[in-house]
């Protein structure tokens, strides 16, 4: 037992120094590793521009000179951990001795396809176009009474203004041709009204007889007919009808203490419009010079360039609406009128003011000439007063309109189908008469702002030469 204090003794002196031998070898390999390095930098340096050096791994170590004296040998002791010195001293050699290893993933941007980098440029842009619609949507619904109005008077100043213009040429100023061009629009418009309004009056109580002894006929009809029909389903059918109006009571007697707010948002939206029609009669020139100076300066000879052009097919189409719609309502008239159908003049001007709703508002006035045909007059008038409502609308939409509107609005009949179902989604009746007019105005638009575009990309384009230039170049006239 008194020898192992000795022995412990000499194997801690032997395990110290070991280390401090280890400590020294690995001084020397980092001082060798750190030459090495700078001698590839210099041969980086020294090699020719765009070729690569590569250090040589496959060459041995140089060896020591002979006068060197070897290095003593540590004795092993039992037990030690010597087994494991030289990956200890390799391993720091080998991280300074190895090459910079090359990065060979490609770019992100680069390994998204195109396509795909295309799709997300154009879908983020129309989310905000998308984002800037709604917002603009709901401006509009919160103000929805100011701007019908406005857009209404837009659409009366284009029909009035060619007589303002005529007035002024004569020799009128331009405030009296205002006032007599407006007071006597107005002064039309609202006696058509009450025109309206009096023959109906006038003639609903023999309407609704009329109409008592058509429902009676028609009972008849079905009992008689090869449908099968009872006299106890028709009970049914009546008795049905009388349960769900009580039953919607309630709802009928809010809907018509609604017809009051109506009748008064209806009242508001016609001063505006008639306000809105008197300025923009009088001052619209000065109104379209201040409008252009909001335009950022950029885009505003475009804009100035198209802002005309949009007015001259507003005017077509309006003027050109109003002569298709007054023809359409007398020869409708006319043959309502001589196949002795109650209300004749009452139902032609309401199919006069359907027609400012194209296509839709053609089938809802012809449909509602035909009802009340066949509860007054029977089937055989209703279907006399379906040919001659389907064969005016004919005439209309393949000779009258194409020659009256021509080229100033050209819209698709799909897109007039799908934009009178929007504007009337949006906002009712008046969406559906703006939506049409709201169209064709933005395709004039449209198409003048592209040719606009290219003019620049033309003028800037490389003349001509050889025989392009000899195809291209003016002729002059021959000299007297």
């Amino acid at each position: 037992m008194s020898r192992v204090p000795g022995l412990l003794g000499r194997l801690g002196a032997g395990l110290t120094e070991l280390g401090a031998r280890l400590d020294e070898r690995r001084a020397e390999v980092e001082k060798e590793s750190e030459g090495s390095l700078d001698l590839i930098d210099e041969t980086d340096d020294r090699s020719p521009r765009g070729s690569t050096t590569t250090a040589r791994t496959d060459e041995k170590p140089s060896a020591p000179p002979a006068d060197a004296a070897p290095e003593p040998t540590p004795e092993r002791e039992p037990g030690s951990d010597s087994e494991s010195e030289p990956s200890a001293v390799s391993a720091p050699a080998a991280h300074y001795t190895r090459g910079p290893e090359t990065d060979t993933r490609p770019d992100p941007v680069l390994a998204v396809p195109w396509g795909v980098r295309v799709a997300a440029e154009a879908g983020w842009r129309l989310l905000v176009l998308a984002g800037t619609l709604w917002v603009l949507m709901r401006v509009i619904s919160a103000v929805q009474l100011v701007v019908l109005a406005f857009v209404a008077a837009l659409l009366i100043t284009a029909l009035l203004q060619p007589t303002v213009a005529r007035l002024k040429r004569v020799g009128f100023p331009r405030g009296l041709a205002t006032a007599l061009t407006a007071i006597l629009g107005f002064v039309i418009m609202g006696l058509v009204g009450w025109f309206v309004v009096w023959q109906v009056q006038e003639n609903i109580d023999n309407l609704s007889n009329q109409i008592q002894d058509g429902i009676d006929e028609l009972r008849k009809w079905l009992l008689t007919s090869p449908f099968h029909v009872t006299d106890k389903q028709i009970n049914e059918i009546a008795k049905n009808l009388r349960e769900a109006i009580g039953a919607n009571t309630d709802q009928i007697t809010s809907a018509g203490l609604e017809g009051v707010t109506v009748i008064v948002e209806a009242l508001t939206g016609i001063l505006l419009t008639m306000f809105s029609t008197l300025f923009l009669l009088y001052d619209g020139k000065r109104i379209w010079e201040w409008t252009l100076k909001l335009v950022p300066a950029a885009a505003r000879p475009g804009v100035a360039g198209a802002g005309p052009r949009a007015w001259r097919t507003l005017t077509a189409y309006v003027r050109g609406t109003v002569i298709v719609a007054l023809i359409d309502a007398i020869f409708i008239g006319l043959g309502i009128y001589f196949l002795n159908v109650p209300m004749a003049v009452p139902l032609a001007v309401f199919i006069f003011l359907f027609a400012f709703i194209p296509l839709v508002g053609a089938v809802m006035s012809g449909a509602l000439a035909v009802v009340v045909a066949v509860v007054t007059q029977g089937v055989f008038t209703a279907l006399m007063t379906l040919l001659v409502v389907l064969a005016v609308q004919q005439i209309e939409g393949h000779i009258l309109q194409p020659f009256i509107l021509g080229r100033a609005v050209r819209v698709h009949p799909l897109a007039v189908v799908l934009s009178v179902a929007a504007g009337g989604l949006v906002a009712g009746i008046g969406g559906a008469v703006v939506a049409v007019p709201l169209v064709a105005v933005t395709n004039t638009v449209v198409g003048y702002l592209r040719s606009y575009s290219r003019e620049p990309a033309l003028r800037h384009a490389p003349e001509p030469r050889g025989a392009t230039a000899m195809d291209v170049a003016p002729v002059r006239p021959p000299s007297p």
